[in-house]
């Protein structure tokens, strides 16, 4: 099996698009910064992301457990024939990094490499949100996302440095290789009656906060309520 590899690097600066007064709400005024642009030169990791890369919304979005979003570029042959959409192209979903040699399947939560002079680590599966799919105008994207299992995945940052495109991903650990990224998204959006599966993944350490939350709201019979994530303000 060939190493984990960066083809490409993306950061991007915060858009104000569409127009408020639209009667479309795909044509309505929206905050973005997904649309983003490959640095082919050195970049500063930090451990809230790449430098000059900006999110717009900084409470679902960005932070230290977000830092990097990873997406496989396999998957855009994938969203090509299912959208019948040719234009969908790396970048579309707004990743960091456009990865080959890994996928939901392969990685796992506590994953560790060597990127370049920085360390990063895996911290959770991307829950998609509306922003992809008034992008690519498709009202249910978010929930084709996660029921594909193609969502990517989010790293955090344990060491800052200098990275760039071009580049494999050297693995240092995997503590908890039963915890793919698949068998995530399994438990949270297939399987929410398992709330043993769900304690259990509860209680990974190296899990992010706000998933670990979220399954133990699960556990105390609350599930979240997903029609603001998935469709936002492209259902009005």
């Amino acid at each position: 099996m060939n190493e984990p590899f960066v083809h490409k690097v993306f950061t991007g600066k915060v858009k104000r698009l569409g127009d408020p007064d639209a009667k479309d709400a795909f044509d309505r005024e929206w905050e973005t910064g997904m649309f983003k642009e490959a640095v082919d030169n050195q970049i500063w990791l930090t451990k809230t992301g790449l430098k000059g890369d900006e999110v717009a919304d900084t409470k679902n979005h960005g932070g230290p457990e977000k830092a990097l979003f990873a997406y496989p570029v396999g998957h855009y042959a994938f969203w090509k024939e299912e959208l019948n959409n040719d234009s969908i192209e790396m970048g579309s979903m707004g990743e960091n990094l456009a990865v080959l040699e890994m996928d939901e399947f392969s990685v796992c939560i506590g994953d560790t490499y060597q990127f370049g002079d920085a360390v990063i680590q895996v911290s959770q599966p991307r829950r998609p949100c509306w922003k992809p799919a008034r992008r690519l105008r498709v009202i249910d994207f978010a929930l084709r996302t996660q029921e594909s299992g193609k969502t990517g995945w989010y790293f955090r940052v344990l060491k800052e440095g200098l990275i760039i495109s071009g580049i494999d991903l050297e693995l240092l650990e995997r503590p908890y290789p039963e915890w793919t990224i698949a068998a995530c998204n399994e438990i949270m959006y297939f399987r929410k009656d398992d709330l043993r599966a769900a304690s259990e993944l509860a209680s990974c350490p190296l899990l992010a906060e706000n998933w670990r939350r979220t399954l133990k709201n699960r556990l105390l019979g609350r599930e979240s309520i997903i029609d603001k994530r998935v469709f936002g303000p492209n259902r009005h």
